[in-house]
């Protein structure tokens, strides 16, 4: 695995960051004997030293760095182009928008990776690799507040956006046609501070990209987009097109991400796992998070620590199943928590299914043990996907569903091929002629979907 290097610094003299820079060749004395990285790098050299250095920004879309270590979309695509090269990538993380800019023209990083549109002005200042996720530049204002859908109602709103960013150069191409629209700018590296703060009521609205919209909107319920400010923007990394080799090595491995499935494999990790917006359950799940979750968030981490699953994944699976009621009971007899029959709850070992601590535990040791009976051949995710869609259907019918793939030309080890192969359960031309006959086969598709959505909303609470 790639290793990280985390550097957060506040901006240097180019003397300085030449100095702080592994990448530099020669000691920065103020001689002309000193050579700053760009001068003298080269996609071999970055190969020798083995280290990539990628400038980035903090955010939820892009770089995190908490108790769980590094993470972000931008991280696992960056380390993706650092394992291609050989390389470890060093992420740097600057503290804005035109920091990150300054410091890629100054040659104190290769490429900055940190969900840049790639604008006309930007375009003419840096060089950038091909377009890897195109997004919406979108007005996000708070349900109940001033929410603008025409664009003659942006003149009056209080509006902020990041300094630097695209979103800027949007309102100010929108405020030529129109001199009454006003808005401010904040420094910073995210949207998302600006995003909570119209959800606090201190601005009325801001702009952010569609994606960073949909995960905030998890966290924040009462966020709406009041209208889409562009079409579809193209999302880049700028690069230092100093650097001998890197443009190629770009875009050679861009077209190999592309046609290999990564990206569409990235975008389905980090934004693919929530469904449509459907405000009264993102509502409630948020409300719950804070009154339901806390008396039992010990529990599941209890439960977790010896199963091949985080504690998050039970805790949205509890979620899916009882709205965190350990009193649910069903009209088919299933009780507690995580909602176990009275045979599967006998069968780990549970007496009292009503009790949330032995219900958690219960849950869990039949989750792992569907998990162990996943065929081998079911890898990464996909295994996690079927034991989950066991425990809501049956192992069984799961074993039907591989057996219906099968025949039918699917691959029975994929779960987007089993999903789309498990609803055919309830069609009698199918089922009839499978060992464990009819099953409701779109619930366990829609169990795991909705599982999937809670388990990333809760890591979108930062809880």
């Amino acid at each position: 695995m790639t290793d990280f290097i985390l550097t957060i610094r506040p901006r240097l003299s180019p003397c300085l960051a030449t100095l702080a820079s592994v990448l530099a060749l020669a000691a920065c004395s103020g001689s002309n004997t000193s050579v700053s990285p760009s001068e003298a790098d080269t996609l071999a050299l970055i190969r020798e030293r083995g280290e990539l250095v990628v400038l980035t920004l903090a955010g939820p879309t892009s770089y995190m760095d908490d108790a769980g270590g590094i993470s972000g979309y931008e991280v696992d695509l960056a380390t993706a182009f650092a394992d291609e090269l050989g390389v470890s990538a060093r992420f740097q993380v600057e503290g804005s928008i035109p920091d990150l800019l300054e410091a890629l023209e100054a040659g104190e990083g290769h490429i900055a990776a940190a969900g840049l549109t790639r604008t006309e002005g930007r375009a003419a200042r840096l060089s950038f690799a091909p377009v890897y996720k195109a997004v919406t530049e979108q007005l996000v204002c708070r349900r109940g507040g001033p929410t603008p859908t025409r664009r003659s109602g942006l003149a009056g709103t209080d509006i902020r956006v990041l300094e630097g960013s695209s979103y800027e150069e949007t309102l100010m191409a929108l405020q030529a046609a129109n001199p009454d629209i006003r808005f401010d700018t904040e420094t910073g590296g995210s949207a998302m501070p600006l995003l909570e703060a119209v959800d606090d009521g201190d601005i009325a609205c801001t702009v952010a990209d569609s994606h960073l919209v949909d995960f905030a909107r998890r966290r924040h319920p009462e966020l709406v987009v009041a209208q889409n400010l562009t079409g579809e923007q193209s999302l880049a990394w700028a690069y230092d097109a100093r650097v001998e080799g890197l443009n190629s090595a770009l875009s050679s491995w861009f077209a190999q991400a592309h046609s290999s499935g990564l990206l569409e494999t990235l975008d389905e990790t980090w934004f693919g796992q929530f469904g449509d917006y459907d405000y009264v359950d993102v509502a409630r799940f948020v409300r719950r998070v804070d009154d339901r979750l806390p008396r039992f968030r010990h529990w599941f981490e209890d439960a977790a620590e010896d199963i091949p699953f985080e504690w998050e994944l039970l805790a949205a699976q509890a979620y899916q199943e009882s709205h965190w009621d350990p009193d649910a009971v069903s009209a088919t007899g299933v009780r507690g928590l995580m909602m176990l029959t009275l045979t599967t709850a006998e069968r780990v070992g549970i007496e009292d299914r009503t009790d949330p601590r032995q219900s958690i535990r219960g849950g869990a040791a039949y989750l792992d043990d569907l998990y162990s009976r996943v065929p081998e051949s079911v890898t990464g995710e996909d295994r996690l996907w079927f034991a989950l869609a066991a425990y809501n259907v049956g192992m069984g019918h799961m074993y039907d569903a591989r057996r219906l793939a099968e025949r039918l030309g699917r691959n029975k080890d994929s779960w987007d091929d089993l999903a789309a192969t498990l609803p055919l359960l309830s069609d009698p031309e199918h089922y009839a002629t499978l060992r464990y006959g009819y099953a409701r086969g779109h619930e366990p598709v829609r169990y795991v979907e909705k599982i999937r959505e809670y388990r990333a909303m809760l890591s979108a609470q930062d809880i």
